[in-house]
């Protein structure tokens, strides 16, 4: 029986069929991003630029610079982390396994030369990179070269979690996270130890592997402050906050919480308004617009605005733990669990710091505090995040 179609039309018609089943093939990831998550990390990065103006204003003001200077930069940051969150989310994220060995050399060399006369010393520390005028922080991409480098051994040798895996992963992390103790960067390096622990114990290590890592990890601590590995600012800074409620310390290291904790408690319920602070307008507060950006935030919306700020980060916490549990695969799912315990680690470090219960360790608020490379790496994790969750069929 005559259909009406004849063989060249039948082929074209299956030709087309065919393009789009490519065409759907490649874009059906897409149909499955994550609004919530994205929504969330800008609307934290808006809260971000607010308060590292109203951090900044008066003091700017009074050197007589444009008031909106930081904020400017941290834009075209925020403009950078756009791009790298589409870049990321775009490429598979299985490929990044092929890839690992190069990007984790690349962060290292870029360690390397940020303690050579290339890197720019602040304060004492040495951890930047300038390049045409822009501030390149290696420690934050070393973070993320880790994740990816550790997070593919574990998955190659899913079946074979001993000690050569073990110790194979404690050494892709050490090296790194010796340099960044170097510059010296001790939040940083904190953060490699407790990234490998989480990925160890998602991976499923053995216990008594994590039990003598906890081992090594506290003789370690012992023997760092015995010896001169860690120097005396370095410890008056991470014991400064057990002082810090003692009015005759005011002179000392714990001054700096001291100042966070009256302009967070002057803050009260509501805040005493935008723009409004007076503790970090006036630079009571030291670096309030980077590691204690949170109490201007409490100083200015208190405890309700606060309390806002912590319940966007729990928000993307719990979008980034729902993606870790529909991960399809092993390195899916301890990439996005490694930067869940990231995220974690930094919020709770970063505000327990201006509430004087952490050590002041230097480490920003993810996307509120300011710093261009922080910024434009947490968005670049935050593709990853939906790289992994559309990929979850």
């Amino acid at each position: 029986m005559a259909t009406g179609f004849s063989d060249q039309d039948r082929e074209q018609r299956i030709m087309r069929a065919r393009v789009q089943d490519r065409w759907m093939e490649a874009y059906a990831p897409v149909r499955h991003l994550d609004p919530v998550l994205v929504l969330t990390a800008v609307a934290l990065t808006a809260v971000g630029l607010v308060m590292i103006y109203s951090a900044k204003l008066t003091a700017l003001s009074a050197q007589g610079l444009p008031t909106t200077t930081y904020v400017s930069r941290q834009l075209i940051a925020f403009a950078l982390g756009l791009v790298a969150m589409v870049l990321a989310a775009v490429v598979d994220y299985r490929q990044l396994r092929s890839y690992a060995a190069v990007i984790y050399l690349g962060a290292l060399a870029l360690l390397v030369l940020v303690l050579s006369p290339l890197g720019t010393e602040v304060n004492g520390a040495q951890r930047w990179i300038v390049l045409g005028g822009f501030q390149i922080q290696p420690s934050e991409l070393a973070k993320v070269a880790v994740l990816i480098a550790v997070a593919a051994l574990l998955h190659e040798r899913e079946e074979d979690l001993g000690p050569a895996t073990v110790i194979t992963g404690i050494t892709l992390t050490a090296v790194p996270m010796g340099l960044v103790f170097l510059q010296p960067d001790l939040g940083t390096s904190i953060v490699f130890v407790w990234l490998l622990a989480v990925l160890f114990l998602i991976a499923g290590v053995r216990a008594r592997y994590l039990l003598g890592l906890s081992l090594v990890g506290v003789i370690g601590i012992v023997v760092a402050l015995q010896t001169d590995v860690i120097k005396d600012y370095q410890l008056a800074r991470l014991t400064a906050f057990l002082g810090a409620s003692d009015p005759s310390l005011a002179q000392t290291s714990a001054f700096h919480t001291r100042q966070s904790l009256i302009a967070i408690g002057s803050g009260q319920l509501f805040g005493k308004g935008l723009f409004g602070g007076t503790q970090t307008a006036l630079s009571y507060v030291p670096e309030n617009h980077t590691d204690f950006v949170f109490t201007v935030v409490g100083e200015e919306f208190g405890f309700v605005g606060a309390s806002v700020v912590l319940g966007l980060f729990l928000v993307l916490i719990w979008r980034a733990l729902r993606i870790a549990m529909l991960a399809k695969d092993l390195f899916g799912l301890l990439l996005a669990a490694g930067i869940v315990a990231a995220l974690a680690l930094q919020v709770f470090v970063n505000v327990g710091m201006t509430l004087g219960i952490m050590p002041v360790t230097g480490l920003p608020l993810p996307f509120v505090s300011y710093g261009g490379t922080s910024l434009i790496v947490w968005f670049a994790l935050i593709g990853l995040l939906l790289n992994v969750h559309m990929r979850r069929f």
